[in-house]
């Protein structure tokens, strides 16, 4: 394998077409000088000849080989060392999920509140340069994850999510509030709440658009979605025997606030009315918040003339050596 080496004279390379000559110069030069001696028996001579000849041929290409190293050397060989800098700008986002009991409406498979999870899933597991947290709404809000790199934990505990937890109702205004405050203290460059909600305000005692406000201060981008379909969708519901039976009610989504919370905060608002749909919200978001990662490459050379000045001078000297006491002694056995 050839070492992955550049050169900084790479001209010095053509010097390179003299060792043909040479190799040409050295046979007319043997063939010139190899003396004819008759002799009746020569069997005597034959061994100490083919030994002369052998080392005569073996200095030359010896320095052959000098030359050749030397010539390389000339042009500079430098191998090079790149090394990589990464650097990840990543997003902070937290995703507020409404529980109420609204969100078992089945307009979604299997349910609206199993959908969302199952997509917000799929969304962390794309971006995994990025803090994500998750807060949960109903009646009133709480912070399941705060913000984490640790994906597998937040997976774990968005699959936890289950109606019941909190008291029911739909406090959006709460719910908003308590994402933003997971945020203020964040010193990434773009600060994300995805809200996701089915319903209308109806609990706490904070307004959505005055928990959007708040948003606003601390520069965080709202993404709003509205899940439901359009008209009625069948609402489970324990008949008198405790039986879960289901019942079309109408779908009712603040899409109006919804909408002005998104704009007050620079953000959008999406409609999902099936599984599809809210997918695609969820793809759409993760383009429009593209998280930062710049790559530096760096490239140290070194120079590699020396080791080839080296295996010259000792090629040279190994050609002396052959020629000083090797040849010289096998012309005096002859």
């Amino acid at each position: 394998m050839l070492p992955d080496w550049e050169f900084a004279h790479i001209d010095f390379l053509w010097a390179l077409l003299i060792l043909p000559l040479l190799v040409l110069w050295h046979v007319l030069q043997f063939w010139k000088n190899k003396p004819v001696i008759g002799f009746s028996q020569t069997a005597w001579l034959t061994s100490a000849g083919n030994s002369k000849t052998w080392l005569i041929h073996f200095a030359f290409a010896l320095r052959l080989l000098a030359i050749s190293a030397m010539i390389v050397g000339l042009a500079r060989p430098q191998s090079s060392t790149k090394l990589q800098s990464i650097t990840t700008e990543g997003i902070d986002i937290i995703m507020a999920m409404d529980i109420s009991s609204s969100m078992l409406a089945r307009d979604f498979e299997p349910n609206r509140l199993d959908a969302a999870k199952e997509v917000a899933t799929e969304f962390i597991k794309g971006r995994p340069n990025d803090r994500i947290g998750l807060v949960v709404y109903s009646g009133e809000s709480f912070t399941q994850c705060p913000l984490t790199t640790d994906h597998d934990k937040l997976i774990n505990l968005l699959a936890e999510l289950k109606n019941g937890m909190i008291t029911d109702g739909t406090a959006i205004g709460m719910g908003l509030a308590t994402a933003v405050n997971r945020l203020k203290e964040s010193t990434a460059k773009s600060k994300v709440v995805i809200l996701l909600t089915d319903g209308e305000n109806n609990s706490g005692n904070i307004p959505p658009l005055t928990a959007a406000e708040i948003a606003t201060t601390f520069g965080v981008r709202v993404y709003t979605i509205g899940v439901g379909t359009v008209g009625e969708a069948p609402m489970p519901y324990q008949d008198v025997i405790g039986r879960i039976r289901y019942q079309n009610v109408p779908v009712t989504i603040d899409e109006k606030t919804l909408t002005q919370i998104a704009d007050l905060t620079d953000g959008e608002y999406f409609r999902a009315t099936d599984n599809q749909k809210l997918k695609d919200i969820y793809q759409k978001i993760d383009s429009l918040e593209k998280t930062i990662i710049e790559e530096t490459q760096f490239e140290k050379k070194s120079e590699e003339f020396l080791p080839l000045a080296l295996l010259a001078l000792g090629l040279l000297m190994l050609e002396f050596l052959i020629k000083r006491f090797a040849l010289k002694s096998a012309i005096t056995d002859v």
